[in-house]
């Protein structure tokens, strides 16, 4: 089965549908149980960081809160609004990071709702063309475990580690996408990441940095692997902008009843004369992460997206 922004006439080629400023799009209403599969678009803005600015939600079975609720291109494995391409076994970007698709699996019982909102509201309406595969099925098991995403930012990064989710529940934790943006010149990416598995409160999975949680090392370099890589990332300046994904799909980190993900922001501050003034303090950079997981029952974000404005 399929939803899509085809043209209701069969002959025609008008296959966008329009999204006012402040406007919310429905881009599948279906009845379950039943399967998403695949979901590709692309979208036509005069804004060109619209891929921050449209927020895409996804909401499971009789909930009024989405359990997806994360900005367009930061979901498809790209921060910032960025344009970029590249290749991963769940998730691609194609057409100078215009064209996003992934593969992610995600069942449901009785209902599926999936929305898109254009949260600008003075760059004009954005036009937009996409697919949402999925299959009718006879029944799904009991405790089936449910897709989420979740967006968090900090800007700037406050002290303490950066938390990419705190869930209770049961299920298994799958991928990050995680953006920086950075506010001084050095190396942003010292910190290590730190799973806290059913209330631990010592994490049972610490890391060594990173980069190294991303499957770089000594730094970071555009890559595109199969389950990790670095889709964006421009340098060591002030300024410069880093998106890094990793997906847990060969390993995923299994949770009975609660999973808390967090990862320092530390690194080096180097003046505009290269003498590296620090090598591993807390940074305030602008800090931006996606946490992808399944887990029963469903849950939502106690504090919502932030306003497209901030």
């Amino acid at each position: 089965n399929r939803s899509s922004s085809t043209d209701s006439n069969i002959d025609g080629n008008g296959d966008s549908k329009e999204i006012l400023p402040g406007e919310t799009l429905v881009l599948a209403d279906l009845e379950g149980p039943g399967i998403i599969k695949h979901i590709w678009n692309t979208s036509a803005s005069l804004y060109p960081f619209s891929a921050r600015a449209l927020v895409l939600r996804i909401y499971w079975d009789d909930s009024e809160e989405p359990s997806v609720e994360v900005p367009l291109g930061d979901f498809f494995g790209v921060g910032h609004g960025a344009k970029k391409d590249f290749q991963s076994f769940p998730v691609s970007v194609s057409s100078h990071g215009r064209s996003r698709t992934c593969f992610w699996r995600m069942p449901f019982k009785k209902h599926a709702k999936i929305t898109l909102t254009n949260e600008l509201t003075d760059f004009g309406p954005v036009y937009f063309y996409y697919y949402v595969d999925w299959e009718k099925v006879d029944s799904l098991s009991e405790d089936v475990l449910y897709f989420h995403a979740r967006y968090n930012q900090q800007t700037p990064a406050k002290p303490g580690d950066h938390v990419i989710l705190n869930t209770k529940g049961r299920g298994n934790y799958i991928g990050t996408v995680y953006s920086a943006l950075q506010v001084k010149n050095g190396w942003f990416g010292e910190g290590d990441d730190r799973f806290y598995i059913d209330g631990e409160q010592t994490p049972s999975i610490q890391g060594t940095g990173t980069e190294d949680y991303f499957g770089d090392a000594w730094g970071f370099r555009e890559f595109a692997g199969s389950f990790q890589g670095v889709s964006l990332y421009e340098g060591p300046l002030a300024g410069d902008r880093v998106t890094a994904y990793r997906w847990h799909i060969q390993d995923p980190i299994r949770f009975r009843e609660s999973l808390k993900f967090s990862m320092e922001h530390r690194g080096s501050v180097v003046d505009i004369q290269g003498k590296q003034l620090s090598s591993s303090n807390e940074r305030a950079d602008w800090i931006s992460s996606v946490a992808f997981w399944y887990q029963t029952p469903i849950a939502f974000s106690d504090a919502g997206i932030p306003p497209v404005n901030e």
